[in-house]
């Protein structure tokens, strides 16, 4: 029997480590080269991880909910040729054009000739974040042979793939057959459950490692878990946040009917960890300067009526944002300023000759800015697509580490919510951002006269550092030209 250990592969963005959210397989199910077999969440994403090769699935190695570190083996799969060691084909990656690295997608980068998902120096093992998209060095670390592989060892290490070679594990993480049902091995000494029964625990916000097991051995069952439940005893932990309704009050509703304390502490991971690590890092190293105009937006509606009724774009959704992206690609055009980063370590500032346009998008799991890639490159029609695509992505939870790399200027919608106004936060690495007010009908004085309509805020916030007041003004007021007049886009696009 040849069992082979996958590990977890690099999803670059110098992540290190990913949460386990659902198995898509259970022990004893065949698994085909490529087949979704577990569905990772990132501190920025929800990652689907395809299998490298065929076999059956003799082990799940991790248990829903567990943090894992990248390079640690997460399954073992048989795949019946008897040996011990077996190359492993790497499956496709993906590429994002435009960005400034390549950024591995859905099937992404893995070495396992690094030590328990070590790279860096090879002398002292020491593990460094990863350039974006890299994944480990083949050629700076290494891991110790078995005295069974030492005769392969000259051929594995020519092997320079995205899945190189994956040598059996030492004996403390072999794999060994077992029935179905199977528990879950435990880790790092949690108690034994079934997939199952750790997801209930989890749904009800109980660590079933308090939770005293009366099955055979100790096993944690589905009744232990829910008498726990029903004896109001307090629970350690609350998993969850990041999941798909991480922090509504429905899904915390039976943590306070079980526990009655006068609050809930929810940990600090994925999207709200990383969002908030970048927003301390923008507030304090960036100097925020934010302008505002009010603007008639009253042509800029009647023309999204149009397009609403225009067969051209009958299969997509319009709205307002559509034209404010617009403008901003044309206002960036005219002010290639404020499309722009700063590179401390160089000491220049990079003026960027395209637009990958980030829009904010509120998910289940935080606050995140998906980029359309080389947005000045396409129709309004193209825009439209693109921007119905990333929000709909971002929205099930499924946008890419690609998509969330490589921004260069970023629209924040306030207005959805029925905000004015606000001061936005730049997106780190970005010049500007704009904040899109809600759009309301106001009286408002017209040759003269005072007539209803349609009226909205926009708001600038911009790095001092790159865009002083000139720039910021006259980019902020080209944006407000255009959604006032938007025939003035034919002029200056």
């Amino acid at each position: 029997m040849a069992v082979k250990h996958f590990n977890l592969p690099d999803p670059g963005e110098g992540l290190v480590e990913a949460e386990i959210v659902t198995w898509k397989v259970k022990v004893g199910d065949v698994v085909k080269v490529n087949d979704i077999f577990v569905e990772i969440e990132t501190a920025k994403s929800l990652v689907e991880l395809p299998v490298p090769y065929a076999g059956t699935v003799s082990a799940l190695l991790v248990s829903e909910g567990d943090m894992v570190q990248v390079g640690a083996p997460i399954i073992s799969i048989d795949d019946g040729l008897g040996s011990d060691v077996a190359p492993v084909a790497a499956p496709p990656t993906t590429t994002v054009a435009g960005t400034a690295n390549a950024v591995t997608s859905k099937a992404t980068t893995l070495d396992d000739e690094v030590e328990a998902g070590k790279t860096g120096d090879a002398d002292t093992g020491e593990r460094v974040a990863n350039l974006v998209g890299y994944g480990p060095r083949v050629t700076s670390g290494k891991r110790r042979l078995r005295k069974s592989e030492s005769a392969a060892a000259t051929t594995t290490a020519q092997v320079n793939q995205a899945f190189s070679p994956v040598p059996a594990q030492p004996e403390s993480l072999t794999a060994q057959p077992v029935s179905v049902p199977v528990l879950v091995p435990a880790v790092g000494g949690k108690a034994l459950a079934k997939p199952p029964v750790r997801k209930l625990a989890k749904d009800l916000g109980i660590d079933i490692s308090q939770v005293t097991g009366s099955g055979e051995g100790g096993i944690v069952t589905r009744a232990d878990v829910e008498e726990y439940e029903a004896g109001g005893i307090a629970a350690a932990s609350v998993n969850g946040a990041g999941s798909a309704a991480a922090g509504s009050s429905t899904y915390l509703a039976p943590v306070f009917a079980a526990t009655g304390e006068r609050e809930t502490r929810i940990p600090i991971k994925g999207v709200r960890k990383i969002t908030a690590q970048a927003m301390v890092a923008s507030a304090f190293t960036a100097p925020h300067v934010t302008e505002f105009i009010t603007v008639d937006v009253t042509h800029t509606m009647s023309l999204v009526d149009r397009l609403r009724t225009d067969r051209e774009f009958r299969d997509v959704k319009v709205s307002p944002l559509l034209i404010v992206a617009k403008a901003l690609i044309i206002a960036s055009r005219r002010n290639p300023g404020i499309n722009a980063t700063w590179d401390e370590a160089a000491q220049e500032i990079a003026v960027k000759h395209y637009v990958n346009l980030g829009i904010a998008a509120a998910t289940p799991r935080g606050l995140m800015v998906p980029n359309i890639k080389d947005a000045d490159q396409m129709s309004l029609r193209q825009l439209a697509d693109a921007m119905a695509n990333l929000v709909s992505t971002a929205r099930e939870g499924k946008t890419q580490p690609a998509a969330m790399s490589g921004g260069s200027i970023t629209i924040t919608n306030v207005g959805v919510l029925g905000i004015d106004t606000g001061t936005p936060i730049l997106n780190p690495g970005e010049a500007a951002i704009l904040a899109f007010g809600v759009v309301r009908q106001m009286p408002w004085v017209v040759n003269g006269e005072i007539k209803p309509r349609w009226v909205t805020q926009l708001s600038l916030s911009f790095d001092h550092r790159m865009v002083d007041g000139d720039l910021g003004s006259r980019f902020l007021a080209d944006v407000a030209a255009i959604l006032h007049d938007p025939s003035q886009a034919l002029v200056w696009g």
